[in-house]
């Protein structure tokens, strides 16, 4: 049993525009059983450019039902029956987001018959609905309104149903088949390709301009729950109509997917990646020698081509550190900015205080250090090395299944390297340690 839909509409998402027509036509699986159609108040001005495209004026709604008058009714047609459209995810959005509204609890099954015509009819140069009716000669009135373009997929439906697509059918409706939640411009194949290993994934768009990074364990489902969310936002659904094709980089663990998408983001700027896009502001312990002689130890927010002590995310981690050496050290909190005191105690011996802000610095860089983070990958029998020196990211690979040595220069024969950026250190950082048993030092 199948309710085959289409819709006009004042937009192109649900959440601010609303549904001007609506047409449903009732299939059994072999013959046409019944239709309904009807012309709605959206409660939403109609665009001058949707009333050229369809012909519908604000003039034609003014009387028409709001979608609370006829929510009854049109529940009724499409409960417990398969939804189809073309382009099914359009249709269905608008029309749970608006059964939603009234109360109503409906998800159905969906068949996509633009998916549908692809695996009927492979090799066609177009699957859009004109392009199709135009191959099959599948004639249209109305085109561009909900009656015409239903009537019209309904036949388009029953050449499908007539080329062996009862079997395409049972296949798009398993529940293991992701066909069905896909955006409209992604295809299967390209999902089948992912596996589910950790790793970073790019959607591209149709120039195949890369306009979204993202990391996951397990890359297949992550990708996958990209499409299953029910926001029917505009930002989302613009985002999902813009996908054209998924590459993906595997990566041995987690905590490395996690560090490429950081770098990957720098690299390709994507138009939908937003977090790690902000102008970031990060903060630095500096060090100076003032007119008077002495040593000065100072926060400020972090400056390019310099050289800090020691750098943070946040500015409460370096004020936390800050006073943790002073205190350590016997520093003077007003020589390291963190008292106001206009005059600095005349018993303060220049030289003396100097050696400890040199102890304290040596402390913080000791701190900072040179240490291999090591772990055991998803797949195979290596091991995943990211290599942080001084302090500083340095880069990441695969070492050998046997390799014992862990200086330096050896890991460097096996690692690939990368741009450090602060989100790096903090997440490097962050790691080593809550998970110290993965962290080995080198002198």
């Amino acid at each position: 049993m199948y309710a085959i839909v289409d819709i006009e509409t004042t937009g192109s998402h649900p959440d601010s525009n609303g549904i001007t027509e609506i047409a449903i036509v009732l299939h059994n699986g072999k013959e046409i059983e019944g239709r309904y159609e009807t012309l709605i108040n959206p409660q939403y001005k109609i665009p001058p450019y949707i009333t050229y495209l369809t012909g519908i004026s604000n003039e034609d709604v003014a009387a028409a039902p709001d979608f609370s008058e006829v929510a009854p009714r049109i529940f009724n047609l499409l409960n417990n029956r398969i939804f189809i459209a073309h382009n099914v995810n359009f249709d269905y959005t608008f029309v749970r987001h608006n059964l939603i509204q009234q109360g109503y609890a409906w998800m159905p099954k969906k068949l996509c018959t633009l998916k549908l015509s692809r695996k009927a009819f492979p090799g066609l140069s177009k699957y859009g609905l004109a392009h199709l009716c135009k191959t099959f000669e599948i004639p249209v009135v109305n085109r561009h309104r909900a009656g015409g373009d239903a009537d019209a997929t309904a036949i388009l439906f029953q050449k499908i149903l007539d080329a062996g697509g009862e079997k395409l059918i049972k296949d798009f409706l398993k529940k293991d088949n992701h066909e069905q939640i896909l955006p409209a411009n992604l295809s299967k194949e390209n999902i089948d390709k992912l596996p589910y290993v950790p790793g970073v994934y790019y959607f591209h768009n149709a120039k195949g301009k890369i306009i979204y990074v993202g990391k996951a364990k397990n890359l297949k489902h992550r990708v996958l729950s990209h499409f299953t969310g029910l926001n029917t936002g505009k930002k989302r659904q613009e985002f999902l109509r813009n996908i054209y094709e998924v590459t993906f980089t595997e990566c041995p663990t987690e905590f490395t997917a996690f560090i490429l998408e950081s770098i990957e983001i720098k690299k390709y700027w994507p138009e939908y990646n937003f977090s790690q896009k902000r102008a970031e502001q990060f903060y630095a312990i500096y060090m100076f020698e003032d007119s008077a002689g002495f040593m000065r130890l100072a926060i400020d927010k972090k400056r390019k081509y310099s050289e800090p002590v020691a750098s943070f995310a946040y500015l409460a981690d370096a004020h936390r550190l800050l006073w943790k050496i002073v205190k350590e050290f016997e520093l003077h909190p007003a020589l390291c900015f963190l008292q106001k005191q206009l005059y600095i105690p005349s018993d303060i011996d220049p030289v003396v205080y100097n050696e400890k802000v040199m102890l304290a610095v040596k402390y913080l860089q000791q701190n900072l250090g040179t240490f291999a983070i090591v772990e055991s990958p998803a797949t195979g029998n290596q091991k995943s090395c990211v290599l942080v020196e001084n302090g500083k990211f340095y880069g990441m690979g695969l070492l050998p299944q046997n390799n014992e040595s862990f200086d330096s220069i050896h890991l460097k024969n096996y690692l690939t390297v990368y741009p450090e950026n602060e989100m790096i250190r903090t997440l490097v950082k962050s790691y080593a340690q809550k998970n110290a048993i993965n962290v080995i030092k080198i002198d």
